[in-house]
C-alpha cells in the first residue's frame, strides 16, 4: 500500500496573519510557519494504518517555498518514510488550478494507492484541491470524512450531512479528504527527529514534473486588487440611566437586529 499525504506549510494561527499588499500573498515573515493541523491529522491517519500493516509506504507531499524544508521534515519525524517537496519560483502565488495540476503530476510520478488530504487549509481555505486531484488522476473521491476505514482494495468512511450521516466507500486507488473529527497528530520523539535527517526528501521543480506554468491552454486566475481590512469602528455604548432597555431595543430595531 502506497499512501501519499498532502501537507501544507501555513502561517501559525496563533501568530499575526497579514497579506502583502503588493503581491496579495500571505506575508510569511509576519509569523512562524507550521504544518497545517488538518494535514497533520491526515498524516496521523496514514501512520496509524502503517503501524498496523507492514509494508505500507507513507510519503508526505508538499508544494511550498524553498524555506519549508524544516517544516516538511516534521512529517518525516512523525513517521513518514519519505517526502516530496515541490519548489519552483514559478509557483509563487499559484492558483488552485496550477496547484492541483502540479500536485497531480508529482503523485503520478511517485505512484499511489491512496491520497489523503485535509478538507480545507487554514490559510487559503480553498477546499477544492482533493476534488481537482481526483479529476486529474481519474480516480474516485470521498470528501469530508469524519471517520475512515482503509482496507486492501478499498477505503470507506462516514460523512456528516445536514440530514444525518452518510456512509461512503471507494475502490482504490482513490483520493479522500478528512475533517478535524479525526484524531490529532502524534508528537515526534527524539528517535524520529534523528531518523528524519536520513530519510529521503526529494525536491522537484515544474520542469521535473513536465508542468508549464504559462501554458496557453491552462486556465489561471490572477489577483486584480488587494486592500487591508478596515479597522473596526467603535461600537455604540449604552449607559443604564433607567432606560437602558428602551435604548437597547431601539438600537436593535434601528440596525435591523430584532
Amino acid at each position: 500500500m502506497k499512501i501519499i499525504v498532502l501537507v501544507k506549510e501555513v502561517p501559525d494561527t496563533y501568530g499575526d496573519r497579514k497579506l502583502n499588499l503588493e503581491t496579495g500573498l500571505a506575508d510569511r515573515e509576519a509569523s512562524e510557519t507550521v504544518i497545517d493541523e488538518i494535514g497533520e491529522r491526515a498524516l496521523e491517519l496514514a501512520l496509524s494504518y502503517a503501524d498496523a500493516h507492514d509494508g505500507t509506504d507513507v510519503a508526505v507531499l508538499s508544494l511550498a517555498p524553498e524555506g519549508a524544508t524544516a517544516t516538511i521534515r516534521k512529517g518525516l519525524a512523525m513517521g513518514a518514510g519519505s517526502a516530496i517537496h515541490i519548489c519552483d519560483e514559478a509557483l509563487r502565488g499559484a492558483d488552485l488550478g496550477l496547484t492541483a495540476e502540479t500536485l497531480a503530476a508529482a503523485i503520478r510520478r511517485a505512484g499511489f494507492d491512496l491520497v489523503i488530504a485535509g478538507n480545507v487549509s487554514t490559510d487559503g481555505s480553498g477546499g477544492m484541491i482533493p476534488a481537482m486531484l481526483a479529476e486529474l488522476l481519474d480516480v474516485p473521491l470521498a470528501t469530508g470524512l469524519s471517520s475512515v476505514d482503509i482496507r486492501d482494495g478499498a477505503v470507506s468512511g462516514t460523512r456528516a450531512v445536514e440530514s444525518g450521516v452518510q456512509q461512503v466507500s471507494a475502490e482504490l486507488p482513490a483520493v479522500i479528504s478528512i475533517t478535524e473529527a479525526l484524531p490529532g497528530p502524534r508528537f515526534p520523539n527524539f528517535k524520529g527527529i534523528m531518523a528524519a535527517k536520513k530519510k529521503p526528501l526529494e525536491v522537484l521543480t515544474l520542469a521535473d514534473l513536465g508542468v508549464t506554468a504559462d501554458a496557453p491552454d491552462a486556465a489561471r486566475s490572477i489577483m486584480l486588487a488587494i486592500a487591508e481590512k478596515p479597522p473596526r469602528a467603535a461600537g455604540t455604548k449604552i449607559v443604564d440611566e433607567g432606560d437602558a432597555g428602551e435604548k437597547l431595543a431601539e438600537f436593535l430595531i434601528e440596525n435591523r437586529l430584532a
